[in-house]
């Protein structure tokens, strides 16, 4: 959220979303920061030590383009790799997740219902965007894409919040998926499959468990930011000396 106002720009701590009333509510995203990571998150962190912090920026800014990538396709912009000044706009392992994601939406003829979409609940006390809501073959998915280099436990709790963040709005869903656009997988799979060459649609019908690891993970969430308000960060819009 950002705001101008007296040639002022002013932005909102990414990790809340602003309510109706002026309130703030955390980002699902943001109180999953406190769920436990386990012990292969501190042994990565020991290996790679100072770096962390960057290859961590680098990972999240290639998700953020990727899902770009994949919204602009969706809306029916056309996707260019090379810009009309003949330059490469994005990295080739970007643009190879498009690309798998595009091979995705080929074979498999589904109907987006809806993409980006912001929900805010004061009600439940968080808020999130989810990704896309598809219909695939008659069944109702809320679909959430990755582009990590693995599959964590926490990424299913989001969905699990995302899905009762829907359910506050009176909209329902058969299942919840991910679509992973880093997977190792080499071959389109067997049958009943839904995959590719380093993507693959992985599905969960209840997300009931993952719901109540949410609620309590936001429970502790609550505690520990009691009173606590998001920053705020303000820039003029201009400058002459």
């Amino acid at each position: 959220m950002y705001t101008i106002q007296n040639k002022q720009l002013t932005f909102l701590d990414a990790r809340y979303y602003k309510t109706d009333d002026g309130g703030f509510v955390p980002s699902v995203t943001h109180v999953l920061d406190f769920y436990p990571k386990g012990a292969g998150y501190y042994n990565w962190l020991k290996e790679v030590g100072k770096d962390a912090d960057e290859i961590r920026d680098e990972a999240g800014r290639r998700g953020s383009v990727v899902h770009k990538l994949t919204e602009d396709y969706d809306q029916g912009k056309e996707v260019n790799l090379i810009n009309p000044n003949g330059s490469i706009d994005y990295k080739l392992n970007e643009w190879a997740m498009f690309e798998r994601y595009v091979e995705f939406r080929s074979r498999f003829q589904f109907v987006t219902d809806c993409i980006e979409l912001n929900i805010i609940s004061k009600e439940l006390g968080y808020a999130g965007t989810i990704d896309r809501i598809i219909d695939l073959n008659g069944v109702k998915i809320l679909m959430d894409i990755k582009t990590s280099n693995a599959i964590y436990s926490s990424y299913w709790l989001q969905l699990a919040a995302y899905r009762n963040l829907l359910k506050s709005q009176g909209i329902n869903v058969d299942k919840v998926a991910i679509l992973w656009l880093n997977a190792k997988t080499r071959t389109e799979g067997k049958k009943d499959a839904i995959q590719g060459n380093g993507w693959q649609l992985l599905i969960k019908d209840n997300s009931a468990i993952d719901l109540g690891l949410f609620n309590a993970t936001y429970q502790l969430w609550s505690i520990e930011n009691a009173g606590s308000k998001p920053k705020q960060l303000t820039y003029q819009i201009s400058h002459k000396l």
